[in-house]
């Protein structure tokens, strides 16, 4: 069976779909997957086809625009922001879509392309919404992209929290969408009450969620279309050699503290960077900066500190006495998937949801704010993961239960059983 997965987004975003590809790909489908330019080798290298999709989130995460987006805290404002964003390259990401899913027997909208229902309607073939987080309507939590301490408010408020986001995400696109519907699909457009969340309910499609239920339990009211499988984790492969310096840095000393913000740092690197630093120094804690696309950069760091690019968290992550890190969905899995208490420090979207979780299961200190984020708040958060044995403990236990999971093979398993 031939299928493609369309995906957007940054590294956290797009990497798990590759090992939903390669999981699938080894069960013997064809596996395309679309997604931005800055992914075609990697998903090249791993015997998968590729389609792209218009952007850079790399370059776009520098703009203005994206800037706002990151200091945004107001669900409402920030899908509005990411409206803003999408808006002008729309057309391009719709029209690449379609064209990506020519020949193709299924369809599997990974995150954000909703858009994947639509063609599939016009093709007439079967469509799977894959979601990073639990974000099948329910009564148990709120939707990810809102307060998620507002969950005392009870179940109608949380249940409302997926309507309103839906609604708000078809407001913004639409237009767009409709526009696709019209003169690429040949399709009747859709009204206003006519969300494509609404649709693909009343479709019955399924939806694969690649998140544990060790971490969020699978809420009693969900469909039994809905599917919480355990993470899709892209493991390190068997040929990977790590750089020599940072191995003989790991066996110089103890196990180092892990700060990486990856995209999420943005304008404020710098200050955020000198905070980090900081705060290493007065734990006397030696460090690991991963720079990423914030642009953590010091070109005089201390010698307890090492500075790298890129790194398979699979392989780092279980070699560190704690993780420092904006609460991204992957960078979250990886975390908790080590065994290694994290210290969370959440931006925007579905961090905050993440943080929240983490410190729910008792693997984290309570979350730092950023805009509370001082050297003696973020030493604080350091000093309780590492020494506080309750976390240590629950940590390691919640690593080993996730370790025992194999989300991508429940997937494959859910494929099979469809076809």
């Amino acid at each position: 069976m031939q299928i493609t997965i369309l995906t957007l987004g940054s590294r956290g975003d797009v990497q798990p779909f590759i090992a939903l590809g390669i999981g699938l790909h080894k069960a013997g489908h064809q596996i395309k997957i679309a997604s931005p330019a800055n992914f075609e080798s990697e998903i090249r290298s791993h015997g998968l086809e590729f389609a792209l999709i218009s952007g850079n989130p790399e370059e776009d995460i520098k703009s203005p625009q994206a800037q706002a987006l990151l200091r945004t805290k107001n669900p409402i404002d920030f899908v509005r922001r990411m409206g803003d964003l999408l808006k002008p390259v729309m057309e391009d990401v719709l029209l690449d879509s379609w064209q990506a899913c020519q020949g193709t027997d299924a369809i599997i909208g990974g995150g954000f392309p909703f858009w994947g229902f639509d063609i599939a309607e016009k093709l007439s073939i079967p469509f799977y919404y894959a979601y990073l987080t639990p974000s099948y309507p329910t009564m148990a939590f709120p939707h990810a992209l809102t307060p998620p301490k507002l969950e005392k408010l009870g179940g109608i408020y949380n249940r409302f929290t997926y309507t309103l986001l839906h609604q708000m995400f078809w407001l913004l696109f639409r237009q767009s969408i409709n526009q696709f519907r019209n003169n690429i699909l040949n399709l009747p457009p859709k009204s206003i009450w006519q969300n494509p969340f609404v649709r693909m309910e009343n479709a019955k499609v399924t939806y694969t969620i690649g998140c544990s239920p060790f971490v969020t339990p699978k809420p009693a009211n969900w469909s039994n279309r809905a599917h919480l499988t355990g993470y899709w984790f892209l493991d390190t492969s068997d040929s990977f050699i790590p750089p020599t310096d940072l191995v003989e840095f790991l066996k110089a000393g103890s196990p180092p503290v892990y700060i990486g913000f990856g995209s999420m740092a943005g304008e404020k690197a710098q200050k955020i960077s000198e905070i980090a630093l900081a705060a290493l120094a007065k734990t006397q804690q030696r460090g690991i900066f991963l720079s990423g696309w914030g642009g953590i950069k010091n070109s005089d760091l201390p010698n307890t500190v090492f500075q790298i690019d890129n790194i398979p968290h699979s392989w780092l992550f279980p070699q560190m006495a704690c993780i420092v890190h904006h609460g991204g969905a992957g960078t979250t899995a990886a975390t908790f998937r080590a065994g290694v208490p994290g210290v969370i420090i959440p931006f925007f979207g579905d961090q905050p949801f993440w943080a929240y979780q983490a410190v729910k299961l008792g693997v984290s200190p309570a979350m730092i704010d950023r805009k509370n984020l001082t050297v003696d708040s973020l030493t604080r958060a350091i000093t309780n993961a590492i020494e506080n044995e309750s976390i240590q403990k629950r940590a390691a236990v919640l690593g080993e239960k996730i370790r025992s999971e194999d989300g991508i093979a429940k997937v494959v398993e859910i494929f099979s059983r469809d076809f």
